[in-house]
């Protein structure tokens, strides 16, 4: 049996205790903040194979939603199987979910528009040609999550947490195994090694919505068009090319600041909607409204709901490298960095943390 030490309770720093922990070692996980604050709280809850390239991290996303699943029903809290629509009302958008549709036909498959409108209210059904359906999305309610993981972690598994409690040196920790999982903070532990890696911030807006009516459902977690050009999974279709030059060329100021527009539903009845993305090491603390008004904007041209007030606004910060999936580094012996999964932690995290715990070795 191994001492692990974790730094960061965010859903990478669970995963890798929850990993150690159920095989029976002795887990240690310490947070500088009093519950976990970070890009683990303020994002969609999507559990995402869709948006994931085929071969590593697609498998990774897909053992990740098995072990999602094994958490979820253990902890009793709730989640939504609820899959996911990616609806197109422009020729080209519609090119390129067909197109991924037959490269892929085990990930995702074209529905017609009675279909995509069988599977959502929510859909707008002027213009809509169809949508890519994937049934392998999930969702989470990301706040419940990361508030609830831990009491379970420590009453079935003995994890002890201690929150509040920055660590300045690894050393000083009782491990024989230390997993440093600290989001954006590149400047606390290693900065050397932060300094010269290549990993910078990104910056992210979203909103939420008021609760919808009781018993209302969104069902599958929406996206349109925007999206098809976000996720590296779409970069397979020859189709792509002409729908990225439309939209540069028509809407360009949603490349300007890394828009694309999704809707994902939390335990309970809010929408959570976003997102954009603004890339550099030194992050702005304020929030555009011209941002949020051009996602409402899309948001609009293919979803409605029954309440479209936003009750709640705020952004997130996560790690980035734009040639890694992730940041894995060994600084010395038995002490790991584990970061910069780009926006798709609460996707891959698991998954990746039993890659690592049976191959600590691996290099990405």
């Amino acid at each position: 049996m191994k001492q692990v030490a974790i730094v960061g309770a965010g859903i990478l720093g669970l995963a890798h205790a929850y990993t150690y922990a159920k095989r029976g070692h002795k887990v240690r996980v310490y947070e500088r903040s009093p519950r976990a604050s970070g890009a683990s709280v303020r994002n969609f809850g999507m559990v995402w194979p869709i948006g994931q390239q085929s071969g590593l991290l697609s498998d990774l996303a897909m053992r990740s939603r098995d072990l999602w699943v094994e958490v979820l029903q253990e902890t009793g809290l709730p989640y939504l199987p609820t899959g996911s629509l990616h609806v197109a009302y422009r020729d080209d958008e519609a090119a390129v979910a067909r197109e991924f549709a037959e490269l892929e036909p085990l990930r995702a498959r074209w529905l017609g528009p009675a279909d995509v409108l069988s599977r959502s209210s929510s859909v707008i059904p002027e213009g809509l040609l169809g949508g890519l359906w994937s049934k392998h999305e999930l969702l989470v309610d990301p706040r419940l999550i990361l508030a609830s993981l831990p009491a379970f972690l420590e009453q079935k598994y003995g994890v002890e947490f201690h929150f509040s409690t920055a660590v300045s040196d690894v050393r000083k920790l009782p491990a024989d195994l230390v997993y440093i999982c600290s989001g954006d903070d590149f400047e606390t532990l290693y900065p050397e090694v932060f300094a010269n890696s290549g990993v910078t911030r990104c910056k992210l807006q979203m909103m939420r919505t008021a609760a919808q009516p009781a018993g209302w459902e969104l069902g599958p977690a929406l996206a349109a068009g925007l999206t098809l050009r976000f996720y590296q999974s779409f970069k397979v279709c020859s189709t792509l090319p002409a729908l990225e030059a439309r939209i540069q060329a028509e809407m360009p100021l949603y490349n300007k600041w890394g828009i694309h527009v999704m809707a994902s539903q939390t335990a309970d009845g809010a929408i959570t909607l976003g997102d954009s993305h603004e890339y550099g090491l030194e992050v702005d603390p304020f929030n555009k409204e011209e941002i949020d008004r051009l996602i409402l904007d899309y948001l609009k041209g293919f979803a409605r709901f029954p309440n479209m007030e936003i009750a709640q606004r705020w952004n997130g910060v996560y790690a980035r490298h734009f040639d890694r999936p992730f940041f894995y580094e060994q600084p010395e012996p038995e002490v790991y960095i584990v970061t910069a999964s780009a926006g798709k932690g609460m996707t891959v995290s698991f998954g990746l943390a039993e890659m690592l715990y049976e191959n600590p070795s691996r290099n990405f």
